[in-house]
């Protein structure tokens, strides 16, 4: 018999949530390349194996029941799906992902973050272990990480409840729980925003949030972009009589004009150039009704 031994490299749970973190970091960073994007397009939809067994790490670590015998219930239901997703496929898709990381990243980097339920995370990953390897584990191995899930699943969430609705307020949907890709929980981060980012404004966090949740989903990305562009549009044109400076008023104009542009159409695909222009259309429009508010105060 086996020891169930754990592989951070190798746990899908915490390759997709660092992906999602760079992703974000990318956002902020301009950067061009936005390699961890593209990795999530490409390994992470609905249909692909890793895909599919995401979404079980997030019903285990986001779903709770009132009684063991429902957690008990939950956890063979989800091992059954599991069982579902070839062995095979997902080994070779890890394999490559992995491989991609370690061209594209310093691994030593990519991996050292700290992660949120990270003992959770090891134990879904030792269950599901079980349920693909040919090996045969110690029944000890196989009962503690299940009875952690259970605890997970079972533990009083009221509190934690209550966070998640704080947060929402500021990052809307981030701790909705999951059904697709689309919907997957972005906790870590949440619960990882650096400080660097704390100035961004609830509206500039749930462009970030549409922009990861949507990946995959480029027609309802477009609709947000679209719907927040008409909104700074409108903003935009109430706000440009207020500005005294001609010359800010003239660059102004200019963006004001340019808005329509900001989106692909129906033919073309929504850019990461797109979300991050969007971001500077909000960074304008905090600037121009802070500038606004001083302004009302010295005339008062």
């Amino acid at each position: 018999m086996k020891n169930i031994k754990h592989n951070k490299i190798k746990n899908t749970g915490i390759l997709f949530e660092l992906l999602l973190r760079q992703i974000t970091a990318d956002i902020l960073n301009d950067n061009k390349n936005a390699f961890a994007a593209k990795l999530v397009k490409k390994y992470f939809s609905s249909s692909k194996p890793l895909g599919k067994e995401i979404q079980l790490y997030n019903m285990v670590l986001n779903e709770s029941f009132t009684s063991e015998a429902q957690a008990n219930r939950f956890l063979d239901e989800v091992l059954k799906s599991r069982t579902k997703i070839s062995n095979a496929s997902l080994r070779r898709e890890k394999y490559n992902l992995i491989k991609e990381i370690r061209e594209q990243y310093s691994t030593e980097d990519f991996f050292r973050s700290q992660i949120n339920n990270y003992k959770v995370r090891a134990s879904i990953y030792g269950l599901f272990l079980t349920e693909s390897s040919k090996d045969n584990f110690y029944p000890t191995d196989i009962v503690r990480h299940r009875n952690t899930l259970v605890e997970h699943i079972l533990k009083d969430r009221t509190k934690q409840k209550k966070i998640q609705e704080q947060k929402s307020r500021e990052i809307a949907q981030y701790e909705k729980k999951d059904k697709d890709l689309r919907l997957l929980s972005y906790k870590i981060l949440v619960d990882n925003f650096n400080s660097r980012y704390k100035n961004l404004n609830t509206i500039q966090k749930k462009l970030l949030k549409e922009y990861i949740n949507n990946i995959s989903n480029t027609n309802s990305l477009r609709e947000f972009l679209n719907e927040e562009a008409s909104k700074v549009k409108k903003i935009l044109k109430a706000l440009i009589p207020t500005i005294n400076d001609k010359v800010s008023k003239i660059k102004v104009n200019e963006a004001y004009k340019q808005v329509n542009s900001l989106v692909g159409t129906k033919n073309k695909g929504v850019k990461d150039k797109n979300v991050l222009t969007l971001m500077r259309y909000y960074e304008l429009v905090k600037e121009l009704r802070h500038v606004t508010k001083k302004i009302k105060k010295k005339v008062i």
